[in-house]
């Protein structure tokens, strides 16, 4: 899919001077960098969660019948 972007100039002169540095494409450092950025993102969001729980020194099963009790 083609995606029209942005850049200022100064990322545009950086980006044609990795290109040139590494010999590949501009749109495949894009894809590169997008991709990346993407699981970078999505494994920060999931690990963020693991332990999350662990600081507050509460059983969890009490704390769950406790909210349940308040329904």
């Amino acid at each position: 899919m083609r995606t029209l972007i942005d850049l200022p100039d100064t990322q545009i002169q950086a980006l044609a001077a990795l290109c040139e540095r590494v010999h590949q494409p501009r749109a495949a450092i894009i894809r590169e960098a997008v991709a990346e950025y993407l699981e970078r993102r999505t494994q920060k969001s999931t690990s963020s969660a693991f332990g999350l729980w662990g600081k507050e020194g509460a059983d969890g099963l009490a704390y769950q019948e406790k909210v349940r009790a308040e329904w």
